[in-house]
């Protein structure tokens, strides 16, 4: 069998461990949505989604019907709630047949989820989207109650929590968490004096996990932290997580350049003196931000060598001048540990002016995944 030069490897014993420090974080209590979206970050949704469900995880949470639907035809009977709603006809009958949660923020949408569910004789659990200050999807906090008040006269569908999110939770300095914490508590409040108690209230994302408590309800939604990754470069975890994600290749070529010879297009890197390169079998058409160009590192041997030039499509350029005697075929790390250093997604994406979660749902997208207990 030909192997392809490079090979991305999730290894699944980190996401467990990392699901263990988020419970490690909350309170008696306090359950779990692991985020699993866009392909689990690009760690793969189905794998990773076994592995959660294998140790625990209360709920999963996709952006969209079609991967709440791979769950279920995979075995997954988790609760799954689709974070983005549901809209047409056929989105709303399958949501009903299949036991999904849909998050909601308009009538028209909850009025037709219980007239189907009625038809089917199910009673739909419904999620209700307030706008704390995100600016995105919701319903703004003025219109939570007539909204919960035109909900309990539907028979067709249950509101099973209240949630929102934080738009700035990332930034320990930043109080406007606090603003948005104070609206979600009244909009509680609010349920509950119309006779209503959501068992399942969530607010707190992986940043808040981390560094708001404050933010914890009944359930907080896990994501970047149970790959590994930190809300942004920079950011303070309390907690030791480990990298899920790596990513290998191997040098095609080893090659002496003397002074003044410029690297890769545009010619935007000149050998400052005799250098000693090396030519990788990766660039952005397999997930490397371009970004990286003059400013990202690998790990070769053990150590840190300086990517010169542009990343091409499918080469990376890099100096190994202080490496050692270094040769082709050998492996170059581009994301994950090798010896005794580690190079992680938040430092790619430090390095490329992103973050973490970008490079690891373009790393995943453009490679195949192989696990790893």
């Amino acid at each position: 069998m030909i192997e392809r030069p490079n090979r991305l490897t999730i290894d699944l014993s980190a996401l467990v461990h990392n699901l263990n420090q988020v419970r490690s974080l909350m309170g008696d209590g306090v359950r779990v949505m692991g985020i699993v979206k866009s392909d689990a970050y690009g760690h793969g949704l189905l794998p990773v989604a076994r592995a959660l469900e294998k140790n625990g995880v209360d709920a999963l949470g996709v952006a969209h019907l079609h991967e709440a639907l791979l769950l279920r035809d995979d075995g997954i009977r988790l609760p799954v709630v689709i974070l983005s709603g549901i809209q047409t006809r056929e989105e709303i009958r399958e949501t009903v047949a299949r036991d999904l949660t849909p998050v909601l923020f308009d009538l028209e949408t909850a009025e037709s989820l219980a007239r189907e569910g009625l038809e089917q004789g199910k009673r739909t659990r419904i999620h209700l989207k307030l706008d704390s200050g995100m600016g995105r999807l919701g319903i703004g906090p003025d219109d939570v109650a007539p909204f919960l008040r035109k909900i309990l006269t539907l028979k067709g569908v249950k509101i099973e929590a209240l949630l929102s999110h934080l738009s700035c939770a990332d930034v320990p300095e930043d109080d406007f968490t606090t603003v948005q914490v104070g609206i979600f508590r009244t909009a509680v409040a609010g349920a509950r004096s119309l006779g209503l108690d959501p068992p399942l209230n969530n607010l707190a994302n992986s940043a808040a996990v981390m560094d708001r408590r404050n933010a914890l309800f009944s359930m907080v939604r896990a994501g970047i932290m149970l790959y590994g990754g930190l809300p942004r470069p920079g950011f303070r975890s309390p907690v030791p997580l480990k990298p899920a994600m790596r990513l290998k290749t191997r040098i095609l070529q080893v090659r002496e350049m003397p002074a003044g010879t410029p690297i890769s297009y545009g010619r935007t890197y000149y050998t400052e003196g005799p250098r000693r390169i090396a030519i990788l079998s990766a660039g952005y058409g397999d997930g490397l931000p371009r970004r990286l160009s003059n400013r990202g590192k690998v790990l070769i041997r053990g150590r840190r060598a300086p990517i010169v030039g542009r990343i091409c499509m499918n080469l990376t350029v890099c100096d190994v001048t202080n490496v050692g005697h270094v040769e082709k075929g050998e492996e170059a790390v581009l994301l994950g540990p090798q010896g005794k250093d580690v190079i992680t997604g938040d430092d790619l994406a430090r390095w490329a002016d992103t973050i973490s979660y970008e490079v690891f749902c373009s790393i995943g997208h453009h490679n195949p995944k192989e696990y790893v207990w």
